[in-house]
C-alpha cells in the first residue's frame, strides 16, 4: 500500500485540529448566539419612518418652517408631514390629544403657563417672532404710537382663536388697561386683519411673524398705516421673561423703499419646538440636528450660531435636548448615517449579554482547550500503562507486548495537536519506544524484562 503524500498528511492534520476546535468553538457560538436573541426581546421598537408635525397657518411662517424640517428628515430615510393649524393654541391642544397623532409641534412662546401642560417637554427654541402692533394713522398725527394706552376706545384686531398672538396681544393690552371694556376686539388675523386694517374697519391689528413675511413687508410700505414702536418694552420683558427686546433698524425689510422709515423697538417671543410623550426618542434626537441645521444661519434678529437653544424655552427642556445642548450631538450621531447610528444606540443592551458570557468564556476557553488537546495524548497512556504492568507482571508475552506496542504506536501516529502541545505528542512516542525496548529484552517465556 502506498504512503500517503506529504500534502495529503498535513491536509489530514489540518482537518483534523480544525474537527477538535470545533467541538469547543460550536458551542461556545451557540450560547453568545442564544445571549442575543435573549437580549433583543428587550430592544426598543425602530422610529417609525412616518410621523406628524403641527405647524401653523398654511401661509405662515411655521407652516414654511415645517416644509423645510421635512426636506432635512427626508435626507435620513424620515417622513415628516407638516400639519397646517390656526397656531400655537391649536397645537398644544393637539399634543394633549392621544388621538390626534401628533407627537410634536411648533409653539409660540408664553401663550399658556407650563402648569397648563405638564405632560409636555420643550426641544428648545429656534427663533425670534416679534410682535409687530400696526395702527391706523390719523390725520396730522406727529408721530406713531409708543404705548398701548393709546389704543383705547380702538378697534383692535388681536388675532385668531387657536392662534398664539391672540394670547399674547390679550395679555400684553390687559397690563396696559386695555380690555373689552375699554376697547373692541376683533378676533381675526392674518390676511383677513390685514384687509381689515386697510380698509379701516380696526384701527390695529396685531401680528406675530418674521419681518420677511410678505404680510409684514406689505403693511410697512402701506398707505395710512403705521408701526408701534414699544417705548415700554423694557418693561414688558421684566414681567415677561419669555419676551425679549429687539430692534429693526431703519431700512432692515427694504433700503430702496426705507422700510422702516425709522429704528422700531418690537416685542418677540421666541418661537420653540414642543413634544409630547409620544414623541419616539430616535425622532428627538433627528429633530434636534434639523433644529441645528435650519437655524444656525441666524437672521434679522439672530446672530449666527445662537439658535436652537434651551434659553427661551417655556415648557420644561426634555432631558435629550438638555444634553444636546450641554455636549453637542451624540457621539455616533456625529460620525454615522442616522439609521445606523440609531440600530447601534438601540443594540447597546445587546452587550450586557455579550459581557456576561464572553468574559467567562474568555476566561475559561484557555484551559478547555489545552486539556482537550493533551487529553488527545494523555489518553493512550492508560493502554502504555497497562502494557508496562503486564510485562512487569510476566501476565504479558513477548510477542504480544510488541504487537500491542506496534498498534499503539500506529494509533498515536493519526494523533494531530497544535505546536504548542507537540511536546506532549513526542513524549509519549518516547515512552513506547522505551517499553518497546523493554519488551524486546523479555525472553520467549513471557517473563518480565530485567
Amino acid at each position: 500500500m502506498a504512503e500517503p503524500s506529504a500534502g495529503a498528511v498535513r491536509r489530514r492534520r489540518i482537518y483534523q485540529l480544525l474537527r477538535a476546535q470545533s467541538a469547543l468553538v460550536i458551542p461556545a457560538v451557540l450560547l453568545v448566539v442564544a445571549g442575543f436573541v435573549v437580549a433583543y426581546q428587550f430592544v426598543g421598537a425602530p422610529p417609525p419612518g412616518r410621523f406628524v408635525m403641527a405647524t401653523g397657518a398654511d401661509t405662515g411662517a411655521y407652516n414654511a418652517w415645517g416644509k423645510m424640517y421635512a426636506e432635512r428628515f427626508a435626507q435620513d430615510g424620515i417622513e415628516l408631514v407638516a400639519h397646517p393649524t390656526a397656531g400655537s393654541i391649536e397645537n398644544l391642544d393637539l399634543l394633549e390629544d392621544w388621538n390626534a397623532g401628533i407627537p410634536v409641534a411648533f409653539v409660540q412662546g408664553g401663550v399658556t403657563e407650563p402648569e397648563a401642560h405638564p405632560n409636555l417637554r420643550s426641544l428648545g427654541s429656534i427663533y425670534f417672532e416679534p410682535l409687530w402692533v400696526f395702527v391706523r394713522a390719523r390725520p396730522r398725527q406727529a408721530a406713531p404710537p409708543k404705548r398701548l394706552t393709546e389704543l383705547i376706545g380702538k378697534r383692535i384686531a388681536v388675532g385668531r382663536p387657536g392662534s398664539g398672538t391672540l394670547p399674547l396681544a390679550v395679555k400684553l393690552l390687559a397690563e396696559s388697561g386695555v380690555d373689552p371694556a375699554t376697547a373692541q376686539f376683533v378676533e381675526i388675523g392674518d390676511s383677513e386683519a390685514e384687509e381689515a386694517l386697510r380698509t379701516g374697519t380696526v384701527d390695529a391689528a396685531f401680528f406675530v411673524s418674521g419681518p420677511t413675511a410678505p404680510l409684514i413687508r406689505g403693511l410697512l410700505g402701506a398707505p395710512g398705516v403705521v408701526l408701534m414702536s414699544f417705548e415700554q418694552a423694557d418693561a414688558y420683558v421684566r414681567r415677561y421673561p419669555f419676551l425679549s427686546r429687539v430692534v429693526l433698524p431703519m431700512g432692515t425689510v427694504d433700503l430702496a423703499r426705507n422700510l422702516p422709515a425709522q429704528d422700531t423697538v418690537l416685542l418677540a417671543p421666541a418661537a420653540t419646538v414642543v413634544v409630547s410623550w409620544a414623541m419616539h426618542p430616535a425622532h428627538i434626537d433627528l429633530m434636534l440636528l434639523a433644529m441645528r441645521d435650519v437655524h444656525k444661519r441666524g437672521g434679522y434678529f439672530e446672530q449666527p450660531n445662537t439658535f436652537p437653544n434651551g434659553r427661551y424655552a417655556t415648557y420644561p427642556l426634555a432631558d435629550q435636548a438638555e444634553r444636546f445642548y450641554e455636549r453637542g450631538p451624540p457621539f455616533l450621531q456625529r460620525y454615522l448615517p442616522f439609521w445606523l447610528a440609531n440600530l447601534i444606540d438601540r443594540l447597546k443592551i445587546l452587550l450586557l449579554p455579550l459581557i456576561t458570557v464572553m468574559y467567562p468564556l474568555f476566561k475559561t476557553f484557555p484551559p478547555i482547550y489545552s486539556w482537550r488537546m493533551r487529553s488527545k495524548v494523555n489518553r493512550w497512556y492508560k493502554d502504555l500503562q497497562a502494557i508496562d504492568d503486564g510485562m512487569r507482571l510476566g501476565t504479558l508475552k513477548r510477542a504480544e507486548a510488541l504487537e500491542r506496542l506496534n498498534a499503539l504506536e500506529s494509533a498515536v501516529e493519526r494523533v494531530t495537536v497544535p505546536v504548542a502541545f507537540a511536546d506532549s505528542a513526542y513524549s509519549l512516542r518516547l515512552h513506547i519506544e522505551y517499553l518497546g525496548r523493554r519488551a524486546g529484552k523479555m525472553a520467549e517465556s513471557g517473563d518480565a524484562a530485567g
